[in-house]
């Protein structure tokens, strides 16, 4: 009886971990909502409002030879944080990819 329990219990755990794990990845418009979202910045009120019903309106763009402004930006400091590893090389990341210039 213990026996079948404990199979029971790991069955049902297989199946929550498996149902959890499908759920993780973000959708297409999740992703532009995340992208929109931290684009409104500091907006508030019916700025914000606005700024991201445009945002979220807007049709993506045809895909260009380079790539977005953030893949451009991550293309870019990856090429300057080359010679970095570990934890230099995950903070000088961060703090590139941070910048908006």
């Amino acid at each position: 009886m213990k026996k079948l329990i404990s199979l029971f219990a790991l069955a049902l755990a297989a199946l929550a971990g498996s149902a959890q794990a499908a759920d993780t990845a973000p959708t297409a418009q999740q992703s532009k909502m995340g992208m929109c979202n931290k684009d409104a910045g500091d907006k508030k009120g019916d700025e914000r409002k606005a700024f991201m019903k445009e945002c979220l309106s807007a049709k993506p763009a045809a895909p260009a030879a380079s790539g977005t402004p953030q893949q451009m930006r991550m293309k870019q400091c990856n090429v300057d944080a080359k010679d970095k590893k570990g934890d230099e090389r995950k903070a000088f990341m961060k703090e590139c990819l941070s910048n908006k210039s």
